[in-house]
């Protein structure tokens, strides 16, 4: 979900820094490889809540794509929580949003360069798995963050928020704006990004309810986190469907380059616009009428946990299992099925609070 550079195979996505080295290729998928992914991988042995917290570590973070605004935020976060834990940081990955292969190589490399722990945001739920399992059975734990892989890929996810309270407040949001009726459209990023299409279900299920009779989805649109596709994606959408009212883009990279249409259009005002973005990217939309409302959670504190459930992972602190809780700053988590953290919720901001952010 997010900025100008923003999100999402063996065959299919990614984004992050830049570095760049060669990797196998895929291998063939079983039923008992699908089995094995649908369980969380969590590690052998009991965990040790009052084990001290390891010094000297190497945490790896892996973007879906570096220099993007959005994860350069978060990845500051984890970087500044490993230097406060006594350990090492380090980023590396794709510039496209959309090179998988290329976040298969970074994977294969953080395994070869032996870090003790790798933070990854997926731009596909099963193309990093065999990279990633390999890495396990090397001893590395991994955490994904922002965007998830299957669940027996990795020892735990930090998510942004739930995943259902994102996608159920997102159609809210809108509902609200355009008085519960009309046509509306998603534009999101990648078609295989796994966060984005588990929001898009709730927001399909939140749709449902009999409160939203008279509001219809009538496109789902990719825009593969890219600003100019983004917004071309945009313009095709109105074009399409002269009568909509309304577009969620649960995406920082999608939201910005939609408000950039609306705002120069003759539809400003007129078509609501809402969805997940940061405060920086969407403050002059906001004031300038183009954008009511929107949300997000903070991507540093998002970057903080992960780097601090990493090192309590290869701490021996926990170990992924659901129910096991651990200490992140001044905050405890308690680890959900499949090995899920939740954050928090996320964030509205409006015309009243968007100048009290800045990310």
């Amino acid at each position: 979900m997010l900025k100008p550079t923003l999100r999402r195979t063996c065959a299919a996505l990614a984004a992050g820094t830049s570095l760049a080295l060669a990797l196998t290729a895929c291998g063939g998928t079983t039923k008992k490889d699908v089995k094995d992914d649908n369980a969380a991988a969590a590690s052998a042995g009991k965990a040790d809540p009052n084990a001290a917290t390891k010094k000297g570590l190497t945490v790896g973070f892996l973007p879906k794509q570096v220099n993007n605004p959005y994860f350069t935020t978060a990845d500051k976060g984890g970087e500044k929580a490993v230097a406060e834990l006594g350990s090492t940081y380090k980023e590396v990955g794709p510039s496209s949003a959309t090179d998988t292969a290329g976040q298969v190589s970074y994977v294969n490399t953080l395994t070869q360069q032996r870090v003790n722990a790798i933070a990854v945001s997926a731009q596909d739920p099963g193309a990093l798995c065999t990279a990633l399992k390999q890495a396990m059975s090397n001893g590395i734990k991994v955490v994904t963050y922002d965007s998830d892989t299957s669940p027996g890929c990795r020892n735990a996810f930090v998510s942004q928020a739930g995943a259902e309270d994102l996608g159920r407040t997102e159609v809210q949001l809108l509902a609200r704006q355009i008085g519960y009726k009309g046509e509306i459209a998603v534009l999101s990023a990648a078609q295989t990004a796994t966060n984005q299409n588990t929001w898009i279900g709730y927001m399909k299920d939140e749709l449902k309810d009999p409160k939203y009779k008279d509001i219809k989805l009538v496109k789902i649109a990719y825009g593969n986190d890219d600003a100019q596709q983004s917004f071309q994606q945009t313009q095709g959408l109105l074009q399409e469907h002269p009568n909509l009212k309304g577009i969620i883009s649960p995406t920082t990279v999608g939201i910005k380059a939609a408000a950039q249409y609306l705002s120069g259009s003759k539809y400003k005002g007129k078509v609501k616009l809402t969805g997940l973005g940061t405060p920086n990217d969407m403050r002059k939309y906001v004031k300038n009428g183009t954008v009511d409302a929107f949300e997000l959670w903070d991507p540093a504190k998002l970057g903080d946990l992960t780097a601090r459930t990493a090192v309590a992972l290869a701490s021996g602190q926990i170990t992924g299992k659901e129910g096991e809780t651990f200490k992140a700053g001044a905050t405890t988590y308690t680890i959900g099925k499949d090995g899920v953290i939740n954050l928090g919720k996320p964030t509205v901001f409006d015309a009243k609070n968007i100048d009290q952010f800045n990310f």
